[in-house]
């Protein structure tokens, strides 16, 4: 039938007894189908669907066959649906739906790892709007089939919810109506220098970092982030998370630990549970069935079985950290915050819908068959252990880009290791194989072709067309039950309202107070009496290269946004004039692990990775190492010992001891962004007081110096004593070293923190240590 509809009005359709139940609603670029106790369904004036009327309800033909076929039908349970549908769709359909793009800014970029054009233009010069679709999203989306986008930087709230909109139009319009799930990395972290006021809003609330939040000790703080995270999310158009990252940062050098919940499996446990339960739990009238709704995100927690052991603190985005090691056979407590967190949630979602598995080989974790590989194509790590032992049924996904081929251990290509003598397609059908529904990264559907032949080849046609639509169904579950397939549209207005709003801002900011971390407080110095006079130093940073290995320029800047300091102290020139000076420096950077020069001189390219600012030689490190080889390399023994290294801000270091010998007797506040355990013993002594964050604004610092917030943090993870321990350490076990005292008698261990009255003993220290 024909609806008939007026713009911003809401119109009864006919008055007899037959007459239908739903009413509609323009919205112009779309219009909704109201129906009484049941579904608002959202179809495009584009996409050529229209709706159907039986039992006088609402519904969306889809395939445009003119009947109401199960999928379309949402009275029906997920999985009917879901099986339905799979039954219909094609191989090619079924192989776009295992694709999850590349990284996609909107508008796209002209340049760079992710090119983007525009009627064959960059977007600059096409004319085109940022809504727009690009070139290459609309092959990927038509040709391709692939239904799930990760979405990158959005020019603004408003801009990303009408690129939504007109990228469901698209697909809605083509084949069985499958819209798109668009997901997110986190993109909830604090800009530092931006300003926070009563009324502030921006292009999205601004929380600490994961480990921030963690440092809270508070689950109840993560669930609130996740609440509020994913109502954004939904506004903006994003239906999954690719987070939490549940990895335990068991080792301390890994550049990745910034991005866990801490060491500790308990905390981390409590911590994940609370993410997936309030990023996935819908309530009230957004609830469709068992928690799951129109607020629900589903959270595809990373990386199993955890991605935190890295043999010597190197990453397995390259070669040379491509190995995670176990040397106190402890692979258990890193399952802990999947099996036991995410995996159990206290919500009614029950369990995190997709799983991540990480780039590393576990090395020598596969009793079955002894096969070390990356853990995505472990037929061991993902069909016996994570199906099998613990029975999880949802989507596996694998990370970005391990089915393309990589030229070396030290550049950022594919990230296939154990796999590099396979074929791109062989490397899909193992990991297919494995049990893997998804591949990371990959826009084209000719690979899953043709490892879908493959099998064909050694199974038969009948067994890999089950083993798809097995994948299929898990795949749309997670779109049916967050009600995209009812109504995948966004209201751009209402989207600007909720994404940054002052509510959501003030629960950010509050969290980033609740994240910061007293060390240190000598003669309780703090808090400082607003308008003192404080002399802040400029950081130096030399140039040098970031973690993709590109240049990085030279920087001397002040550590704060000085105009936000002016508002709480008065800022002179000099030492001499300032009551108290305030040193804002980073932890050390310590590289990567691994540089080339080092094979120009005779070496194996590897090298340590310090955690203190000074020069240092890796006299205990260990020989040999315990996992290695490479086709790329012609040994095993990726040893580093009696190697040297200088950190690449050690002019942090000067800093604070340069400020103390300038200021004398008068006292220096040390505040430091932590992106991972650091050894304190070169500056803590000419410190009187030491704050460290993970990633908040500048004002909430200036907040907790002035006395307008106490601090109440806790360390969710040990600062070492000294870069001995560090080397001595097993990767995959918890708390193992030996912590750092300070010149206040103070050990700077997991669960310390203080508060204005002194070192904090509360009921949170009493559970988590």
């Amino acid at each position: 039938m024909k609806i008939v509809s007026l713009s911003l009005f809401v119109l009864t359709i006919g008055i007899s007894g037959c007459s239908p139940k739903y009413t509609t609603e323009d919205k112009g670029d779309f219009v909704l189908v109201h129906n009484p106790e049941g579904a608002t369904i959202g179809y495009s004036r584009s996409s050529g669907v229209q709706p159907l009327t039986v039992d006088r309800l609402g519904f969306k033909d889809l395939n445009k066959n003119g009947q109401l076929d199960k999928y379309e039908d949402w009275r029906l349970p997920v999985d009917e649906r879901a099986k339905d549908l799979a039954s219909k769709m094609s191989v090619e359909q079924i192989a776009g739906l295992m694709l999850y793009s590349a990284h996609q800014a909107i508008p796209g970029r002209p340049g760079g790892f992710f090119t983007s054009t525009y009627n064959g233009k960059s977007f600059d010069e096409s004319g085109a709007k940022p809504s727009d679709l690009s070139d290459e999203q609309k092959k990927f989306l038509t040709d391709d089939n692939l239904r799930h986008v990760l979405i990158t930087t959005v020019e603004s709230p408003g801009v990303a919810a009408q690129w939504n909109n007109n990228a469901q139009a698209l697909v809605e319009g083509i084949g069985l109506g499958i819209p798109i799930n668009n997901s997110s990395d986190p993109r909830h972290t604090s800009v530092s220098n931006a300003e926070y006021n009563a009324g502030a809003g921006g292009k999205i609330s601004m929380w600490p970092g994961t480990v921030g939040i963690a440092a809270s000790f508070d689950p109840s703080l993560m669930k609130q982030f996740g609440e509020i995270a994913s109502a954004e999310y939904r506004a903006l158009g994003i239906a999954t998370a690719l987070s939490p990252q549940i990895d335990l940062g068991t080792e301390p050098r890994w550049s990745r630990f910034d991005g866990t919940m801490g060491e500790d499996p308990n905390l981390t446990t409590d911590m994940a549970r609370a993410y997936v339960d309030g990023f996935q739990t819908s309530i009230g009238k957004d609830e469709i069935a068992n928690g799951w709704g129109y607020k629900s995100v589903n959270a595809m927690v990373k990386h199993w079985p955890g991605g935190g052991p890295e043999e010597g603190g190197r990453d397995a985005h390259f070669g040379y950290g491509e190995y995670a090691v176990y040397p106190g056979n402890n692979l258990k407590d890193h399952l802990k915050p999947f099996t036991e967190g995410a995996f159990n949630l206290a919500g009614p979602t029950k369990l995190a819908s997709a799983v991540m598995p990480y780039y590393t080989i576990s090395f020598n974790q596969d009793t079955v068959n002894g096969e070390n590989v990356g853990n995505s194509y472990s037929k061991y790590l993902i069909t016996d252990l994570l199906r099998g032992k613990y029975g999880y049924d949802g989507v596996v996904c694998t990370d970005w880009m391990i089915t393309k081929d990589a030229k070396a251990v030290d550049l950022f290509q594919g990230k296939c290791w154990g796999v590099e003598n396979l074929s791109e397609a062989q490397r899909h059908y193992k990991a297919i194989e494995a049990g893997v529904d998804q591949f990371g990264g990959n826009n084209e559907m000719g690979p899953v072709i043709e490892a879908y032949k493959m099998g064909v080849a050694e199974h038969g046609e009948e067994y890999m067309r089950k083993r798809f639509e097995q994948s299929a169904v898990r795949l749309l579950r997670n779109i049916f039950r967050v009600g995209l397939f009812e109504n995948p549209y966004l209201n751009v207005a209402e989207t600007e309202k909720i994404v940054g709003n002052p509510e959501f801002m003030k629960a950010g900011y509050d969290a980033q107070l609740r994240s910061i971390v007293l060390l240190k407080n000598q003669n309780h110095i703090l808090p400082v009496k607003k308008q003192l006079k404080v002399y802040v130093p400029i950081r130096y940073t030399p140039a040098g290269k970031n973690w993709f290995g590109f240049a990085t320029p030279e920087k001397k800047e002040y550590p704060f946004n000085m105009d936000i300091v002016k508002k709480y102290f008065e800022v002179v020139d000099s030492p001499e004039e300032a009551d108290f000076a305030l040193v804002g420096i980073e932890s050390p950077d310590g590289g990567v692990g691994y540089d080339r020069q080092d094979l120009k001189k005779g070496g194996n390219g590897y090298l340590p990775i310090s955690l203190q600012y000074g020069k240092y030689t890796a006299e205990y490190a260990r020989d040999p190492s315990i996992a290695g080889g490479s086709p790329f390399e012609d040994f095993t023994n990726r040893t580093y010992k009696g190697k040297t290294v200088t950190t690449h801000n050690q002019y942090d270091m000067g800093m604070v001891n340069d400020t103390k010998a300038k200021m004398g007797v008068k006292p220096v506040v040390v505040v430091i962004r932590v992106s991972k355990p650091m050894v304190f013993s070169e500056i803590e002594k000419n410190a009187n007081a030491i704050l460290i964050h993970m990633g908040v604004q500048d004002q909430a610092i200036m907040d907790i110096l002035s006395g307008a917030a106490e601090p109440s943090a806790l360390l969710p993870f040990q600062m070492p004593a000294n870069m001995k321990t560090v080397e001595e350490q097993k990767e995959d076990v918890p708390r193992d070293m030996e912590c750092y005292v300070d010149s206040e008698g103070h050990t700077y261990d997991f669960a310390y923190g203080m508060n204005w009255s002194g070192v904090i003993n509360d009921e949170r220290v009493a559970k988590y240590k």
